[in-house]
């Protein structure tokens, strides 16, 4: 019976031996999200860039749209009346219509007509009348009228929607870099803070067994319990704080139209500089005139400018006299052109004109203020940019110096708080100057840390000032 035992007692030792084993090879393997990977999934998958791809879209449609305004035209119109088994008349009117560029329009009618109450003017030949003409205008209208403008309008918004959706995904991989950043150092953080964890823990551990060997006071325990107990909770808090930052990263990760979550034991990567400047195309920035000159919000701003001064040359426009011709040449045989003379002619002329033009110069002036306005933006947006390219840099380089300075200070209290733990096991210094200079040692790495994380903040804002 003891031999059974001892079988099953040796079976339950090896379960327990393999699960134990199976949880530290579990804890080991830590998934990780680089950069590159991160900023992949944002731009490949977040409906956000779809949305742009849409603003796009809308602007072909509109030039689309704006295009049909010169389409030729086919316009039928039959008009009957028969009353009391009398045929008032019968009225047949096809009209083909070819629209041109500067205000021309080039037309081919068909004219068929009878009845005992037609009005005389509208009498033809029995088989109907042909015509072909022009009509034009030699003042308003003629340079650009709302159909050439509506075309010019739209094909400049075209080049303002294909800039706004390029400001738009620029924003978009700046704010999931400052989220994905925001994980980095909220997990640096908290590394740190586990780090110090496991000294102040051996360090306990250590001055609990000089205590009961008396070589220690019994109050060294006390002050290196609150110790540990202090880095405990500060590693908690930062643990939370590193479960938030990782939700708010997980909120620009996206597959197929499904909201990803990043899963516990996934951790970021500190992304290089080279793999930085790599990933957001930073190599070679060096002329701010170049970068503002080609930056997306200006060229915005530009087609916006554009499109107010076609609108401002339209009201000009309309400030001219409305002269309208209209000239037909008329044939009962059209298959014959030489049957198409000046002897047989329907014309039209129509000429207005207003006495104040007080609603026409009342438009061109609200036009031209728009337009004002519009480079007094583009001159205040042009400023604010070159300035914010210049700060970052700054930025990137005094953070840079500040980087290199924080590193010799981390190595100088390494040294200091080495050489405190052997005075203190040689019995001549204590827990709370070890506690101090490893207090300090704590605060310079999360300094180093949050320095870090700046510059990389510092070079996903250049990216994000130059428009790239």
């Amino acid at each position: 019976m003891s031999n059974y035992l001892k079988i099953i007692l040796l079976c339950l030792l090896c379960v327990f031996v393999q699960k134990m084993n199976g949880q530290t090879v579990s804890n080991r393997l830590e998934s990780t999200l680089s950069f590159e990977e991160y900023l992949g999934y944002v731009k490949q998958h977040h409906p956000l860039i779809k949305q742009a791809n849409l603003v796009l879209s809308t602007g072909e449609a509109n030039l689309l749209k704006a295009r049909g305004g010169f389409d030729p035209k086919i316009e039928v119109d039959f008009d009957r009346k028969r009353f009391k088994d009398i045929e008032y008349y019968n009225q047949l009117n096809a009209t083909f219509k070819i629209p041109t560029w500067y205000g021309v329009e080039f037309k081919g009618n068909f004219e068929q007509n009878s009845g005992e109450f037609l009005n005389p003017s509208l009498d033809v030949p029995e088989d109907g009348l042909y015509s072909a003409g022009v009509s034009f205008s030699l003042a308003k209208g003629f340079l650009i009228n709302e159909r050439m403008a509506t075309l010019k309008k739209a094909r400049f918004f075209v080049q303002q929607t294909q800039a706004d959706k390029n400001v738009l995904v620029n924003n978009l991989i700046y704010e999931a870099s400052l989220a994905y950043f925001k994980w980095v150092e909220a997990e640096n953080k908290k590394n740190i803070y586990n780090t110090f964890l496991e000294n102040a823990t051996t360090r306990l551990e250590g001055v609990t067994r000089s205590v009961q060997e008396g070589d220690k006071a019994a109050i060294d325990i006390t002050e290196a319990r609150i110790t540990t107990e202090t880095r405990r909770l500060a590693l908690e808090a930062a643990t939370l704080n590193a479960q938030k930052a990782q939700l708010a990263a997980s909120n620009f990760l996206w597959l197929n139209g499904i909201p990803l979550e990043i899963q516990e034991g996934i951790v970021p990567t500190l992304p290089k500089t080279s793999t930085l400047e790599s990933v957001l195309i930073l190599t070679d920035i060096t002329n701010t005139a170049v970068i503002v000159e080609n930056h997306p919000k200006l060229a915005s701003l530009d087609a916006k400018i554009e499109s107010l001064e076609v609108d401002q040359f339209l009201k000009k426009n309309k400030l001219l006299p409305k002269v309208n011709l209209q000239y037909n040449f008329l044939s009962e045989t059209p298959d014959q052109l030489d049957t198409f003379d000046t002897a047989n002619y329907k014309a039209f002329v129509d000429i207005s004109l207003p006495i104040f033009f007080r609603k026409e110069r009342g438009d061109f002036k609200l036009a031209r203020l728009k337009v004002q306005d519009a480079i007094y933006d583009r001159t205040a947006t042009t400023l604010a940019i070159t300035n914010k390219i210049e700060a970052a840099r700054a930025e990137i380089t005094s953070l840079d110096t500040q980087n290199n300075l924080i590193e010799t200070i981390i190595k100088d209290y390494e040294t200091m708080v080495a050489a405190e733990e052997r005075k203190f096991y040689l019995g001549e210094s204590s827990l709370f100057l070890i506690n101090s200079r490893e207090q300090k040692l704590i605060d310079a790495r999360l300094k180093e840390n949050t320095l870090v994380i700046k510059e990389l903040k510092a070079q996903a804002t250049l990216y994000n000032a130059a428009g790239l």
